[in-house]
């Protein structure tokens, strides 16, 4: 008769002294034994080694889920106004809206922040951030530096903004490279984040340290898909979008951005406007960025260009998700509404360089 001891039989479970002893078994060509598939879990209960069942995997998923939505329900919200209208986007929203309004009541957020902080990029930012309840629309601090009336010599170009500026910046390299142009293009997209939400990347600071670290003679910014955000006014309450209070408020921001690259040393900045979106809702976010850049710029001169999009791409305010580019009606849009296509973004850095050609020899 066999050794039990040495032969256990299929219902026992088998015991290994290593974990090199369990994955030579799990080989295959041993009649018997299990294959050494991956997807053959089946083996876990032959060896005794199962811990969970599929119902905990289901309560550990519905936990997370709670979390996600106290923690995080902004994001939810957020990510709906991105995507493009249809059944998806309408759920998407059902869900977000009182995730949203869950998180806003929660003081959570703000404990997200900060216990995930050490993971933001602003551990490597210099500078101040935006200060609570700013409001001013003109020049943040001292003098700035003159602007020079002929062209000068253009050696570094910052291409900066959120998920907007790609694939302008790719764009604007490969037409500078196409030209022979001895220009080194720095490109720093920062997605996913906004100028009205600083809960990833404060951008005041985020521009300091860019005109520190990057040198740029001149800058240029396209920036706006992910705005609407509350900011905090005088005294400290959240002002909701997009009445005149945050719209001076988002004014006051973009010219500290402005100052601080100017300040660091760019001659010139190049700023975009956010062409018309499909979402009608998203409209009125849009019109108070693109007022804000506008009023902001216009105190500061000829220091600042804004590169007015909303012509050329959705004329009349109208949006349109194609236009005629050398006699064929081309798609210069992307499927979600918002951003540009490369297309789109090769027409843009037309626009943009024309701009820049007026200032600079390169």
């Amino acid at each position: 008769m066999a050794d039990p001891t040495t032969h256990p039989s299929p219902d026992s479970p088998e015991r290994f002294e290593t974990i090199a002893e369990m994955e030579a078994e799990a080989r295959p060509g041993r009649e018997g034994e299990p294959h050494g598939d991956d997807s053959l879990m089946g083996r876990f209960d032959r060896w005794g080694l199962r811990r969970f069942s599929g119902w905990d995997a289901v309560k550990a998923v519905g936990l997370t889920t709670i979390l996600l939505l106290i923690f995080a329900g902004g994001s939810i919200r957020a990510a709906a106004d991105e995507l493009k209208p249809g059944l998806g986007r309408d759920i998407v929203k059902a869900v977000g809206g009182p995730a949203g309004w869950i998180s806003d009541q929660l003081p959570l957020a703000d404990t997200r922040r900060d216990l995930t902080s050490w993971l933001s990029p602003n551990q490597q930012l210099t500078g101040r951030g935006f200060q609570a309840g700013g409001t001013s629309p003109g020049r943040t601090s001292s003098v700035l530096p003159p602007v020079s009336t002929t062209p000068q010599p253009l050696q570094r170009l910052l291409v900066t903004g959120d998920s907007l500026s790609t694939p302008l910046d790719v764009e604007i390299a490969r037409k500078l490279a196409d030209q022979g142009a001895g220009v080194q293009v720095t490109r720093d997209p920062h997605l996913a984040t906004g100028i009205s939400n600083t809960g990833l990347v404060d951008w005041s600071r985020l521009s300091s340290t860019q005109a520190a670290n990057d040198d740029p003679d001149a800058v240029i910014l396209f920036i706006g898909a992910n705005e609407g955000y509350p900011m905090p006014g005088p005294g400290g309450a959240q002002v909701s979008c997009c009445g005149p209070q945050w719209e001076s408020i988002f004014r006051y921001r973009v010219g500290v951005m402005m100052d601080n690259y100017l300040r660091g040393g760019a001659q010139r900045v190049y700023w975009l406007t956010v062409p018309t979106q499909r979402d009608p809702a998203r409209k009125p976010i849009a019109d108070a960025v693109n007022r804000a850049i506008g009023e902001a710029a216009a105190i500061r001169g000829t220091a600042v260009r804004v590169i007015d999009l909303v012509p050329t791409f959705t004329p009349g305010d109208s949006y349109r998700d194609s236009m005629e580019i050398d006699g064929k009606n081309t798609i210069v849009r992307e499927s979600d509404g918002i951003h540009l296509n490369e297309v789109g973004s090769s027409l843009a850095a037309d626009l943009v360089l024309e701009a820049v050609d007026r200032d600079f020899d390169y």
